[in-house]
């Protein structure tokens, strides 16, 4: 039995907040090493060894977890955020049985937007609508106060002139004076 290694189909499923890029276990392989780089410079972010006696996951990163099975090998990327906009690609090395085999399987670009992006577009959005009322509540204030001052100047200029001192006299209403 050769090792195999076929070009395999790389799953990359986002749920509960976590990208998690999933790919099959070569066949026939008794000791490999699947590695996840980050970027064109190709920065190991995170890695699992594997052979018959033990699994070593190894990650440089706090973002990223391994998970493997029997079928498949796992990298979970958690907690992302937009500067982890990257393109991240999949390596494998078969070490047993020999010949010795590295291959990058895949490229992927991963994009992450930010959740503060959608708080502060959300906060400005109400930011101007809070002022934009309190700009209306203010013209119309400034409206009402306008009409009842001239509705009391109005007022003031109808009084008859005898009421001020005797409001409850029956007295004809003093004429005013015609120039």
């Amino acid at each position: 039995d050769q090792p195999h290694v076929s070009d395999p189909q790389v799953v990359v499923d986002f749920e509960n907040g976590n990208f998690n890029f999933t790919f099959p276990n070569p066949k026939n392989v008794s000791e490999f090493s699947m590695t996840l780089f980050k970027g064109r410079e190709k920065k190991e972010i995170c890695a699992l060894h594997l052979s018959e006696e033990r699994v070593i996951p190894k990650s440089n990163v706090s973002y990223c977890q391994t998970q493997n099975s029997s079928s498949s090998t796992t990298f979970i990327l958690k907690n992302l955020e937009r500067k982890h906009n990257d393109i991240y690609t999949y390596c494998l090395e078969i070490f047993l049985p020999p010949p010795y085999i590295h291959c990058c399987l895949k490229e992927a670009y991963l994009y992450v937007q930010d959740k503060e992006d959608c708080f502060s577009l959300g906060l400005v959005s109400w930011i101007i609508i809070g002022l934009i009322i309190f700009a209306i509540s203010c013209v119309c204030c400034v409206v009402v106060c306008c009409l009842r001052n001239k509705n009391q100047k109005c007022d003031s200029n109808s009084h008859e002139y005898n009421s001020e001192y005797m409001p409850m006299a029956a007295v004809n209403a003093a004429k005013k004076p015609r120039i």
